[in-house]
């Protein structure tokens, strides 16, 4: 414990460090301040929807929270949280290697995602942003009087981080496998965060170069995206898009891989089709590039392209139900033990699957136009992003956290706060689907009267989800210091990551291991 947890090591010994682990570490503190301050903004903006008039807060501060809240969220916490965290931890540990490829671009990767966070920040405590967290043109160009500018500018430079992490990823996973990690051997989590590092790579450019641009337009008052200036701001949604379609993967990919893992050890099975799974996450990553036209069915594009893009995003649903069938056939008279780990995957399970049946209502060119702008979005986009992701999260971070920290945490407590989150979760969001058919549009801070009671049952469900989220922090907190000691494989699973301390030394193994066996050899253990 005391090799990378022990603040007497020192501080520079932390902000020099190469050890992929301490550096995930940092990750984990950067991303859970991102997740307080956004939720922070989110309260505020339940907050002024418990009444119809806009009685809180002015119409213009509301714009800002719910900007603020998206930008935080997406950018800063759900998409580096499992790659940056869970994904730099274990990938090197989970194929026998004793650090990432490039230890020095991994520090260096933390230090400009905390310049750019640090940017963005900046922008939201002096006065703040309100275009949405999808800077749509020309408002964000050319109208807006924020700090949009300052905002994008840290977008941008957070960008290089995600890109590095990815590079990293890959090069780490094709070239320092052990002898005998043969690619059909690898965990169904180092599958899922290659495919989300290939979309890293070749995603995080475009919006990284779009963001620049809404920027430039803004302080040279070039004709990009201004139709007054001859731009096209459709030009900007297909380049938003194009990205940030994709980056619907890089947040859920890898709790789907999360979820693998925590479906086979706590069911004591292999994962059913493990092949299937492997490639549908690589399905997931080449085809989520062609599906970007879908949030644009009503921005004038042709109604040819619109049906090719609704039939790629019904393509798109397949790998992802393969997924979810492959985890139910895996605990089909399995040996299932419901500690927390495994109450997460199965909320992630259930939470997941609500947004994607309603995700096949917006490839849907008759519905989508009737909801587009409406909370129906605004719900299918948590159950998917905030939904799945979370609880892919927080699921990984207790399956590990005795890997991690060498401590175990009150089960009791586990329990209570995953039920607690998955309640909360619901009681908010469900009720906007409602809200969102029967046509409330999303970022008003007024509504009419009729939908006052689905709004405060939306509030009082973010009231009981916050709550939830604050309990595993101070149980993990405390565990730090008052938590039983967990030994080396407190769950009696498989993998390399098992067979090492708890924590791991910093160079994971004394010796490097060869494999022998299969990804989930449960049966192999079982039969032992």
């Amino acid at each position: 414990m005391k090799d990378y947890l022990n603040a007497t090591y020192g501080l520079k010994s932390w902000l020099l460090t190469r050890d992929h682990k301490r550096i995930a570490l940092l990750y984990l503190a950067s991303v859970t301040l991102f997740f307080f301050v956004g939720g922070a903004f989110a309260v505020m903006v339940r907050l002024e929807l418990a009444t119809p008039p806009a009685d809180l807060m002015q119409p213009e501060t509301y714009n800002k929270m719910f900007t603020m809240h998206g930008v935080a969220m997406v950018f800063f916490f759900l998409i580096p949280a499992i790659p940056a965290v869970l994904g730099n931890w274990l990938i090197p540990v989970m194929i026998g290697a004793r650090d990432l490829a490039f230890p020095k671009l991994n520090l260096a990767s933390w230090y400009i995602f905390m310049l750019g966070g640090l940017f963005t920040l900046w922008a939201m405590v002096t006065g703040g942003v309100d275009t949405g967290w999808t800077f749509y043109t020309p408002y964000s160009s050319a109208f807006s009087n924020t700090h949009v500018v300052t905002a994008a500018l840290g977008i941008f430079i957070a960008g290089f981080a995600s890109i590095l992490t990815g590079l990293n990823f890959i090069v780490t996973i094709h070239r320092m496998r052990a002898p005998g990690m043969t690619w059909f051997r690898l965990p169904l989590f180092v599958w899922s965060h290659y495919a989300t590092s290939l979309i890293m790579v070749l995603g995080t450019p475009v919006i990284a170069i779009t963001i620049l641009l809404v920027a430039a337009e803004r302080a040279f008052g070039l004709g990009l995206f201004d139709p007054a200036r001859g731009g096209d701001p459709v030009l900007f949604q297909h380049l938003f898009w194009f990205y940030s379609h994709p980056a619907v993967y890089i947040m859920v990919l890898p709790a789907m891989g999360v979820v693998s893992e925590l479906v086979a050890a706590f069911s004591r099975k292999p994962v059913f089709g493990y092949a299937f799974v492997a490639f549908a996450s690589l399905a997931i990553a080449v085809i989520g590039f062609l599906v970007w036209g879908h949030h644009m069915f009503v921005s004038s594009q042709s109604v040819y392209a619109a049906m090719i893009f609704s039939v790629l995003s019904f393509l798109v649903a397949v790998p992802s139900a393969v997924k979810v069938f492959n985890w139910t056939a895996t605990l089909y008279r399995g040996s299932i033990s419901y500690d927390t780990p495994m109450l997460y995957a199965f909320g992630f399970i259930g939470l997941f699957t609500i947004g994607g049946l309603t995700g096949l209502f917006l490839a849907t060119l008759g519905i989508d136009v009737h909801v587009t702008d409406t909370y129906f979005i605004v719900a299918h986009f948590h159950y998917i992003m905030f939904g799945g992701t979370i609880m892919g999260y927080l699921g990984g971070l207790h399956y590990w956290w005795p890997k991690m920290t060498g401590r175990l945490y009150p089960e009791g407590w586990a329990k209570l706060g995953a039920l607690t989150i998955f309640l909360g979760f619901n009681l908010t969001f469900f009720p906007q689907f409602v809200l969102g058919y029967l046509g409330m549009p999303r970022r008003y801070a007024a509504y009419p009267e009729e939908f006052q009671v689905l709004n405060v049952m939306s509030s009082a469900g973010a009231t009981i989800l916050g709550a939830g989220y604050l309990i595993p922090m101070i149980y993990f907190i405390w565990s730090l210091r008052y938590g039983r000691i967990a030994g080396p494989n407190p769950w009696g699973a498989v993998g390399l990551e098992w067979t090492t301390p708890s924590p791991p030394p910093t160079d994971n193994f004394e010796k490097t291991p060869i494999v022998t066996q299969p990804a989930y050899a449960y049966h192999l253990l079982e039969r032992a």
